[in-house]
């Protein structure tokens, strides 16, 4: 959500970072809204402190026996009381309005993001792990799959297109790398683990920036709950509406849960396998930090996110995402993309970005500094610390062998009773 007040103070500097997100410039027109609605919050002040005089002063007119000012004064606020909620109600419509306008507008990217269009903008800023050279062809998951539980024809049955049943040592695997990630992210950076609800009200969206405008990519509910596309919605509302004490921040939270995607805009796109699904298991990290620390704070993140990474021996690359290709409420975003041999590709596995102090004030969610008594918002932050079923792709074609085992990796073999490999014809 945007201040009007910054983009009244600056509107030249908001059309240049919307530029730089490919969009038109906006601010004249948020400006003049503003100033309408304004002018009717003014007049609609002034009107009822005339009321209040006016109607004070018939009682004094009356007692002086003047009837004419009486009357006239009467007949002022007769038609004070027709005019002030004709006032109220246009005033409310115009900052309805103005609300839906800069609701709408997507976060400005920070100074050092790159300017695109779209992936091709992205740029790569390391990489780290060499692919491996397996000495014959490597196969896709959704070949080596069915072979260790993933049962992509059962899931169909049960549930339609992009549902995949995970059985016997698939889903041993999906759980352990589950409990790995979890694990690490707590032991090893601090974040405290919750169990969210996966369903919540419109206004949880709407603060992390889902609801209204893409309304079309979720699951609701028959009584009007929506299912979480992601703990970040879950997470990052913890703290809507409150404010925090600085000494409080930051707050590093982690959570498994169950997301939700209806895919509206990727047909056609992974049609096969576990790459993009309905429904599918994430452990996502949410930090709720000052502004003075979200920086140091996101490249903290995404080092916890490349940590699981390393951990599990799987090679990668981030990219520092450009401008046409951030997510709405990002104003910056470091994508982490695992190399997987059965498509001779990198492909994203955890998103991480900081959002600034957008979410916060979509939610009111601010802080007092300490020995201060105006009260700031926070700024919040999200990523993936790892999407499992991405991982768990990873996992199966990184450590298959010519026969269609999987080599569990090390750092997983203490949740799965020592096993040190899974399936195959050997």
């Amino acid at each position: 959500m945007h201040d009007i007040r910054l983009i009244r103070d600056d509107p030249a500097a908001f059309d240049a970072a919307l530029a730089r997100r490919g969009l038109s410039p906006l601010a004249a027109d948020l400006v003049a809204l503003d100033e309408r609605r304004r002018g009717l919050v003014t007049e609609l002040q002034v009107g009822q402190a005339r009321r209040n005089e006016a109607s004070k002063a018939i009682g004094a007119a009356k007692g002086k026996g003047d009837h004419e000012a009486a009357e006239g004064l009467m007949a002022e606020v007769a038609a004070l009381k027709t005019r002030l909620p004709e006032l109220e109600t246009e005033e409310r419509q115009v900052t309805a309005d103005l609300d839906a306008r800069l609701a709408a507008i997507p976060n400005l990217p920070l100074a050092d993001v790159p300017e695109g269009a779209d992936e091709d903008g992205n740029a790569e800023e390391k990489r780290v792990g060499q692919p491996r050279d397996f000495g014959f062809p490597a196969k896709d998951h959704a070949d080596l799959g069915p072979a260790i539980g993933l049962d992509f024809e059962g899931g169909a049955a049960l549930s339609g297109a992009r549902f995949t049943l995970i059985r016997g040592a698939a889903a041993r695997l999906h759980r352990a790398l589950g409990q790995f990630m979890l694990d690490t992210l707590t032991a090893e950076f601090g974040y405290e683990e919750v169990v969210p609800p996966v369903l919540v009200r419109d206004e949880a969206l709407f603060g992390t920036g889902q609801l209204p405008k893409f309304a079309e990519d979720l699951f609701r509910t028959t009584d009007g709950r929506w299912l979480i596309p992601t703990a970040e919605v879950s997470l990052t509302n913890t703290v809507a509406q409150q404010i925090l004490s600085a000494e409080a921040l930051p707050l590093r939270l982690a959570a498994l849960t169950p997301c939700f995607r209806s895919e509206a805009g990727a047909a056609g796109r992974d049609t096969r396998g576990l790459i993009r699904q309905h429904q599918f298991d994430k452990v996502e990290m949410v930090s709720i930090t000052t502004p003075e620390a979200s920086d140091a704070e996101h490249e903290r993140m995404t080092g916890a996110a490349e940590r699981v990474l390393e951990a599990l021996g799987l090679p990668y690359r981030r990219m520092k995402l450009c401008t046409g290709d951030m997510g709405f409420s990002a104003a910056r975003t470091y994508d982490l993309e695992v190399w997987l041999p059965g498509q001779a590709k990198y492909r994203e596995i955890s998103s991480c970005s900081t959002c600034t102090d957008f979410q916060a004030r979509r939610m009111n969610a601010r802080f007092r500094p300490e020995g201060e008594k105006a009260t700031r918002f926070v700024h919040t932050l999200n990523g993936s610390g790892l999407a499992i079923g991405r991982t768990l792709v990873a996992v199966i074609e990184n450590y298959q062998d010519e026969g269609g085992a999987v080599a569990v990796p090390d750092v997983l073999r203490p949740y799965l009773a020592g096993a040190e490999r899974l399936g195959g014809t050997r």
